[in-house]
């Protein structure tokens, strides 16, 4: 039953006799089970590098199983911390490409690429933005990862959607957690919810996107810049790598309404986001923009993981984090 966490079925039954009969040597735990002694010794190597058995004090030589609340919450964190990287190292490479399709595709556009059409400058984008949205019929998915938004910019966008909204197509947008502290924003997202809409927010996003009935999307030519311009593109494997990116991110994000939870470590997802992000050796500046946040929060959210650490510096927050299992060894 403990597979997923690394024991196969010799290990986990040598792990409850241990527990069971906790002055039983190797012999007699082999001849209980029905297993010769180096299989046990083999099982016992196992738990050993689980965490699950350590040397005995009061028996020299022999070794004792760690009680299963402190042994298995261990195996259980760390495997939620190495699940949490794998799932964002999925997710910066679908962010990576994204990012990297839509600068070539803007480096293309001129060469007459069928699948890409380019559009320069904030008004060309708003413009085509417009149009595109009239002609939306299905289904339009976005990633907003601005944070907080102004009301100028709410305001504007407000009449387009809720024209879609009352055409009956189907909205999805996920914003960044941080949106969650802006009233503005709130009242918005809770405006387009009671029309129809549909909110979830995540810790952070890697582009800003709209995709539009699945079979047209945009993004901006430059991420950090969105004002420089924009790429539409068409091209069936590039909808699809797309679509994949939203959909996979979509699963991870909590609805609007709900609280989000923190995981086995304590840390909410901005906290888990900040604490990768100080690891890798990013600034305030780059935290905060990736949360969508202030610099002054950025700094707020890395001094008090430190804290929790008892670290007194970035790099040794790194290696606190791993050594605690709240990032993974080989990250």
């Amino acid at each position: 039953m403990l597979e997923t966490l690394g024991l196969d079925g010799t290990a986990e039954s040598v792990y409850r006799l241990m527990l069971r009969c906790p002055g039983d040597d190797e012999e007699r735990l082999g001849s209980r089970l029905g297993i010769r002694v180096e299989s046990v010794r083999t099982a016992q190597e196992r738990l050993a590098r689980l965490g699950l058995v350590q040397d005995s004090y009061e028996h020299p030589g022999r070794l004792r199983a760690v009680s299963p609340d402190l042994g298995l919450e261990s195996l259980l964190a760390r495997q939620s911390a190495e699940l949490a990287a794998h799932q964002h190292r999925i997710e910066m490479s679908r962010a990576a490409a994204a990012k990297l399709i839509s600068e070539y595709a803007g480096q293309e556009a001129d060469a007459a690429n069928p699948g890409v059409e380019q559009l320069v400058g904030l008004d060309a984008v708003r413009e085509r933005l417009a149009s595109l949205q009239r002609d939306i019929r299905h289904e339009v998915l976005s990633f907003a990862p601005d944070g907080a938004q102004t009301e100028d910019a709410l305001r504007s966008s407000r009449p387009l959607n809720e024209q879609l909204l009352r055409r009956g197509v189907r909205m999805r947008t996920v914003y960044l957690d941080s949106m969650r502290n802006s009233a503005a924003t709130v009242a918005h997202a809770d405006f387009l919810t009671e029309l129809g809409a549909e909110v979830r927010t995540v810790a952070a996003l890697p582009t800003r996107m709209l995709i539009a009935d699945r079979e047209l999307a945009l993004l901006p030519v430059d991420s950090e810049d969105t004002s420089a311009g924009a790429v539409i593109l068409t091209g069936r494997g590039t909808l699809t790598a797309l679509c994949a990116l939203f959909d996979s991110i979509w699963e991870m994000a909590a609805p609007l309404g709900t609280v989000r939870r923190r995981d086995v470590n304590g840390l909410s997802g901005q906290e888990a986001t900040a604490l990768r992000l100080l690891a890798e050796g990013h600034t305030d500046e780059a935290i905060a923009k990736r949360l969508g946040v202030s610099h002054r929060t950025a700094r707020r959210i890395a001094t008090q993981l430190m804290e929790r650490l008892g670290a007194r510096s970035r790099f040794e927050a790194g290696v606190r984090a791993v050594q605690n299992g709240w990032l993974p060894r080989d990250r």
